[in-house]
């Protein structure tokens, strides 16, 4: 049971949830089963649901029908994607038919000409400003003709800075690793960056759907969780992307969740999530107890991996040093396994 939930179930303290999709509904194009699972009873319950998504590589449509595939209901209109905030933001900035050199893919280009503006590809093409989102085909000509255009004077919108990407096969580059190229060969940071950890596509999602209280649902510290912090939401850190509990231990309070869970299931299984805390007297009720007192921290108790991990983030937070911890017990050992924290 939470502090937020006192039936039991997370998520009937909100009106809103918010998910982030790669690493939380799916990986890459494959579908998370329990996160299906998830998804399709919210959508049978009748909860407002949004996807936020900082991958500039699909358009709002695309992302619902890729669901929708997946054996999801998804509406175009519950789809916020960076590609189109970015788009809407330089509509704002330029008057009609102003050149935009695009860095990424197809849909991004398409955004920025939906919106009245003119995709360009090439320094020559005077653009007024540059902007740069994830695209599998994006290669060095793409790079050298966005670092031209911005030291030529364009302004410079990035859609996310997102490091990675997660896969099957582990994180690979991302748009923010692109992004770090023309960094490097300009000496200087984009103007504007449109996704998460920016607030705007949390902000856009309650405004949409007129929320008092969402949630945010995210599988990274650095972008979904920062963001929910930025944008003053609750905050979901699901185990199946790419932020890990040895992540959520060194986490800066910038990037804390407010609870964390192994999968979508903890927004139904108060055995499956857990509220985190920075002071360890509140963390008491977890069951579990950790002992830092200089040497390795020692974990006992008994009861959910992620409580374990509660007592654990409120230790950690707390400031004891927690980088080297031990089982004090067959269950403290059992848990530290499936957190994969055991030396």
């Amino acid at each position: 049971m939470t502090e937020s939930s006192p039936g039991g179930r997370l998520v009937d303290a909100y009106d809103l949830v918010i998910f982030d999709l790669d690493g939380v509904v799916y990986l890459v194009d494959r579908p998370i089963e329990t996160a299906v699972a998830a998804v399709g009873r919210l959508h049978a319950e009748g909860k407002p649901l949004a996807y936020a998504t900082n991958n500039a590589s699909r358009r709002a449509d695309e992302v619902a029908a890729l669901l929708t595939g997946m054996g999801l209901d998804v509406r175009p209109q519950e789809v916020l994607t960076s590609a189109a905030a970015a788009a809407e933001l330089l509509a704002h900035r330029f008057p009609p038919d102003s050149p935009v050199l695009v860095v990424g893919a197809e849909a991004l280009r398409n955004e920025v000409r939906d919106v009245g503006l003119r995709p360009v590809s090439r320094l020559e093409d005077a653009p007024v400003a540059v902007v740069q989102g994830y695209g599998p085909q994006v290669g060095w000509a793409d790079l050298a003709e966005a670092a031209l255009a911005v030291r030529a004077g364009a302004d410079w919108f990035v859609t996310n800075t997102d490091r990675t990407l997660p896969t099957a096969r582990g994180p690979v580059p991302g748009n923010g690793s692109l992004v770090a190229a023309v960094r490097t060969a300009l000496a200087r940071d984009p103007d504007v960056v449109v996704g998460k950890p920016e607030p705007a596509l949390f902000t856009a999602a309650a405004r949409r759907f007129g929320a008092a209280r969402p949630l945010a649902v995210g599988d990274r510290l650095d972008t979904d969780i920062e963001g929910a912090v930025r944008a003053g939401m609750e905050s979901l850190l699901v185990l199946t992307g790419v932020s890990a509990p040895a992540d959520l231990l060194r986490a800066a309070p910038s990037a804390r969740p407010d609870f964390v869970a192994s999968d979508l299931g903890g927004l139904f299984d108060p055995a499956r999530v857990a509220r985190l805390t920075a002071e360890p007297a509140d963390a008491a009720g977890t069951g579990w107890q950790v002992v830092a007192d200089g040497g390795p921290a020692v974990l006992t108790g008994e009861g959910p991996s992620m409580a374990a991990l509660a007592a654990l983030c409120a230790a950690a937070w707390s400031g004891a040093p927690v980088d080297d911890i031990e089982p004090g017990s067959e269950a403290a050992r059992k848990a530290l396994g499936e957190l994969d924290l055991l030396r």
